[in-house]
This record gives C-alpha cells, sequence and structure tokens, in this order.
C-alpha cells in the first residue's frame, strides 16, 4: 500500500531491482479490474520492469471518499513512480486504462517514452459498441459469478479462441474480484465529459494502438480514429479477436508488444533525449 496524490492505492510491481535495458511499463487497468486481473501479462514480459496499481474502490485500494478524474489520477501514478525511484517508462492502458495511459502521456510527456493503447477509444467522443455487450458490460454479476461470465463471454468479449484461451478465460474469471458499488461508480464518473482528442495531434510519442476487429465493446472504428489522430502511431488489428485479445491471442499480442517497444530510437526520440 502507497500514500499518492491523497489517496491509499495498493501498488504492485515486478524487478524494479533487477538489471534491465528496459524501461518499466506503467499499466493502466480496464475498469473495475484488480492488479491479478493483469498480473499474468507482466510474467510475460520477463526482461522489463512492471507498475501496476488498484484504482480507488478496486482490488485492495480502499473506496474512495471524493471522486477523481484523470488529471488528479494521473498525479497519483506520477508519485508512485517518483517514491519508486523512476524518471520514464513505457506507458501502456487498456480500455477504461487506454484513455488514463493517453491523459498520463499528455500530463507528463517527460516521463513517458513510448505508449500502447489496447482495445481502447479517446474518450466521450466515441463510436460506441454493442448494446447487447454493453449492457452485459455494466451487470455486476461479471466479477462474482463465474457462470454468468462463462454464458456471456462471447457477447461481452467477442473474438475467437486461441493461444488456449478456453483455459486462460477460467483462469482469468478467476482472477477477478468485484470492485466496490461506489469505486465503479466513480471509475465511471472519472470519464464523464472526457476526450483526449483535441490534445491527440499534439502527442509526440511513438504510439502502438492495438486493437480487435471483433471487439464487441469498443470497435475498431476507435483505434482507426486515434492512429490517425497521433501524428506517431501505428495501428495493428488482431484477426478474429475481442474485447480482450491480450487474453485470446496472447502470444501474438506479447510479440506485437515486444517488436514495438524493442524497437530503435526514432530520430525524434533522439533528439528529445538530447
Amino acid at each position: 500500500m502507497m500514500e499518492a496524490g491523497g489517496r491509499t492505492l495498493r501498488v504492485a510491481t515486478w524487478r524494479l531491482d533487477e538489471q534491465s535495458d528496459h524501461p518499466p511499463i506503467l499499466f493502466f487497468n480496464g475498469i473495475g479490474a484488480n492488479i491479478e486481473a493483469v498480473a499474468p501479462l507482466a510474467e510475460q514480459l520477463p526482461e522489463r520492469g512492471f507498475v501496476m496499481f488498484d484504482m480507488p474502490g478496486t482490488g485492495e485500494s480502499p473506496d474512495p471518499t471524493v471522486p477523481y478524474n484523470p488529471f488528479t489520477m494521473s498525479w497519483a501514478a506520477k508519485q508512485i513512480l517518483e517514491q519508486l525511484g523512476l524518471e520514464d517508462v513505457d506507458v501502456m492502458g487498456v480500455s477504461w486504462g487506454g484513455a488514463m495511459a493517453q491523459h498520463f502521456a499528455l500530463q507528463y510527456p517527460k516521463a513517458t517514452r513510448r505508449l500502447v493503447l489496447v482495445a481502447t477509444t479517446a474518450g466521450m467522443l466515441m463510436v460506441p459498441g454493442n448494446p447487447a455487450a454493453l449492457t452485459k458490460m455494466a451487470n455486476p454479476r461479471r466479477y462474482i459469478d463465474p457462470n454468468f461470465m462463462n454464458e456471456h463471454f462471447q457477447t461481452l468479449y467477442g473474438g475467437i479462441d486461441r493461444d488456449g484461451a478456453e483455459h486462460q478465460k477460467d483462469s482469468h474469471i478467476g482472477r477477478l474480484k468485484p470492485p466496490s458499488p461506489r469505486g465503479y461508480f466513480y471509475q465511471i464518473l472519472a470519464m464523464l465529459g472526457w476526450t483526449s482528442l483535441p490534445a491527440l495531434p499534439f502527442l509526440g510519442k511513438e504510439t502502438l494502438v492495438m486493437m480487435g476487429d471483433e471487439d464487441q465493446i469498443v470497435p475498431l472504428i476507435n483505434g482507426r480514429i486515434l492512429a490517425s489522430a497521433i501524428p506517431n502511431a501505428q495501428l495493428e488489428v488482431f484477426r478474429g479477436g475481442g474485447h480482450l485479445f491480450l487474453l485470446t491471442h496472447a502470444d501474438e499480442a506479447i510479440a506485437s508488444l515486444r517488436k514495438f517497444l524493442d524497437a530503435p530510437a526514432t530520430d525524434a526520440e533522439l533528439a528529445r533525449a538530447a
């Protein structure tokens, strides 16, 4: 547990005490998701450090007493990095966390090396997903009822199974812990009225936008919008991938992530470093 931004937050780190040629990844999770839900991603990148935290009212972080917004939570994330002695990181976010990742990179460009946006949007200015999926997404039973998740997994997350996804799906369900009602509500509230779209043309970071072409919650067009608005962005589409393609297409996703993060520094990055 760490104190940051006037809040107590549960923080997880991987391999920060190990020598590495790569900056750590600061990861922002999806709405309502706890650290354990995405912990396997950190394990699949053993050459990198990793930092992740539970949002207020999710996982083991205490309930928020007052609402927050992307600015205040980016400030809290920056304080966590400072307490860990980290000056710059690669920033990654999935779904709701992808919006947080965009805001952090815009708010703290000097702390951000590269940016990875997964199954996400530019905020309120988005093309909405399948109403059936969005309705089930809002049902808290998806966190506490494995039968509900199994029954509606295809509607919720779309995509075809690869990489042993049936086993991974069951494992994923077992790692979920429901957020508190207040924690979930405040996460929704945090993004009301927020959009990154006007600022994205000024986001001078190499950016990888990863999208599934069968995502029922965040349609592919939203990734195309992000990639066209960010000057140094590249779009990678995972065929047959739904909202959880990081799970169902794990091998492909990790390979794509490594290729992007390990690519040599661009002239613009070298100029900024100088």
